[in-house]
């Protein structure tokens, strides 16, 4: 295998581990945005307060695209589906893309969009805002969703299924997340296609769900800013949480490295003991030159050593039995 193979295999996480990690992730955001409800009066005095800003800047696009998908079904239909249905499909769909086709990205491309999911779901908790849809009749909106119900699986309650719509928070609509996880697509998709039609969707995708979100009533033109602001500070957050995270399994890794060592050991300390008393047994026992006579001695006025047997030195005795004494040369000679 290349090595710019191998190091690519090498970056791709375990499937199901992700798997597992993404499901828990999500769940912990469905119920978070469940537990996020605030009063609806706060959520309308919010929702009204962003409609005076953009009216004040002429930001105030829902309006006439509100007007013509309720007035045109051959756009809000489409419309009210794509709003149901494509945050659920793109989305898990570009990241198993990722996943698949670009593995030393996917780490990256993953921590960005739950970081900025947790994000979004801090403002649904600071800021519960009524979606123009839910307002007063007198403000000019029509709910798209509810006028073409008899069309999808969705009910009056957005785009919960029907008779789902007590499994969902209406009023977490700042930030616009639709918006924040369709420019994260985008994103990925102009940066790591190969083919000047994926870029091409990576441009419209995100603009699309724009007007969308926008004309079917579900958010506020500011709600689409805050959920690009959203993806921003999750992609700047996506560094510096991959490094901690490295640093946190290199410490966990090396800790339980060091555990498997100790449970290997023959009893507590005994490696430890042994090694000690090793050393010192060397340091006290200074190594003996090897004797290189082999039992030869040179008597005076020898050239070369002879074969005898040394004489015990205290008895002067031979050391054996039958044997020449030291100034006897040995029977050889």
């Amino acid at each position: 295998m290349p090595q710019t193979a191998r190091a690519r295999t090498a970056h791709r996480p375990r499937w199901w581990a992700e798997l597992l990690l993404l499901a828990v992730v999500y769940a912990a955001y469905s119920a978070g945005r469940l537990l996020a409800r605030g009063d609806v009066s706060t959520a309308v005095d919010h929702g009204l307060a962003i409609l005076r800003i953009e009216k004040a800047f002429f930001l105030n696009a829902e309006h006439p695209l509100n007007r013509l998908f309720t007035s045109t079904p051959a756009i809000g239909i489409p419309a009210d589906f794509a709003y149901a249905s494509l945050h659920y499909l793109v989305t898990p769909a570009v990241l198993i893309w990722i996943f698949r086709r670009r593995p030393a990205h996917y780490r990256a491309a993953r921590t960005w969009l739950m970081l900025s999911t947790l994000l979004g779901l801090i403002g649904f908790t600071l800021l519960p805002t009524c979606p123009p849809r839910l307002l007063d009749a007198s403000y000019g909106f029509v709910d798209t969703m509810a006028q073409y119900s008899s069309y999808g699986w969705w009910g009056a309650e957005a785009s919960a299924p029907r008779g789902l719509g007590g499994m969902t928070n209406q009023y977490a609509a700042m930030p616009s997340l639709h918006v924040g996880w369709a420019l994260w697509c985008g994103v990925l998709l102009w940066r790591h296609g190969k083919t000047p039609l994926v870029r091409v969707l990576g441009l419209v995708y995100p603009v699309l769900t724009v007007i969308v979100v926008m004309g079917t009533a579900n958010h506020y033109f500011l709600d689409a800013v805050a959920g690009g602001a959203v993806m921003g500070a999750g992609a700047l957050l996506t560094g510096p949480a991959l490094r901690a995270a490295d640093r946190g399994w290199a410490r966990a890794a090396d800790r339980y490295a060091f555990v498997a060592r100790l449970a290997l050991l023959p009893g507590p300390g005994r490696a430890s003991v042994a090694v000690a008393k090793h050393s010192a047994t060397s340091a006290n026992s200074p190594v003996k030159p090897p004797i290189v006579s082999d039992g030869c001695e040179t008597s005076a006025g020898e050239r070369f050593p002879g074969q005898r047997t040394r004489t015990n030195s205290s008895t002067g005795t031979p050391g054996g039995s039958g044997a020449a004494t030291d100034d006897a040369p040995a029977a050889a000679r």
